[in-house]
């Protein structure tokens, strides 16, 4: 598995944005959001049950990792018209502002070390990645439990402050100072 100081590997794929296939297919690079801040976030597979508690749950917060120059990317081994088929069955996922890539030949899932040995599915995995392209964040959890965007959310605001950290530290606290 790719880890901190990596850099995110260069891929192309289809994301989909939306719930009219005429309109909701999109190609995305590695190069598509130069300059932005990533946060890649993999689940299993689409029509699951604790995949769309995440995806809403990051959909619900995701003005405010714009407002922090990030772009989020939902990611899965599923095919551009599963994910559609998908957004299109729930009201809830209808309404997801964010791109979820296709990751249809698991090219991605497979360059950042994130399928599950056994089901040959993306791990439930999450990456902040800077600007320039390197890998900041990575944290994993088991297929069973999701993951709080809010951490997530607050730990890419702990990397932009470039600033020692401590446990439990919320935008707008003092950092650290090194002695």
């Amino acid at each position: 598995m790719l880890t901190v100081g990596d850099k995110l590997p260069a891929f192309s794929l289809t994301a989909v944005e939306g719930t009219d296939p005429k309109t909701a297919f999109a190609p995305v690079t590695n190069e598509t959001y130069a300059g932005k801040w990533l946060v890649i976030f993999a689940w299993p597979k689409d029509f699951t049950f604790v995949c769309p508690t995440e995806i809403v749950g990051f959909n619900e917060i995701e003005s405010e990792f714009a407002d922090r120059d990030a772009q989020l990317l939902g990611l899965s081994i599923d095919s551009e018209f599963v994910h559609v088929a998908w957004r299109q069955s729930r009201e809830d996922l209808g309404k997801v502002t964010f791109p979820w890539l296709a990751d249809i030949k698991r090219e991605l899932s497979q360059a950042l070390g994130i399928l599950h040995k056994e089901e040959g599915v993306a791990l439930r995995a999450t990456f902040i990645v800077d600007p320039e392209g390197i890998i900041r964040y990575v944290g994993v959890n088991d297929l069973s439990v999701g993951r709080n965007p809010k951490e997530v959310l607050r730990t890419l605001d702990a990397l932009q402050t470039d600033e020692l950290c401590p446990c439990n530290w919320q935008n707008g606290q003092e950092t650290l100072q090194a002695a």
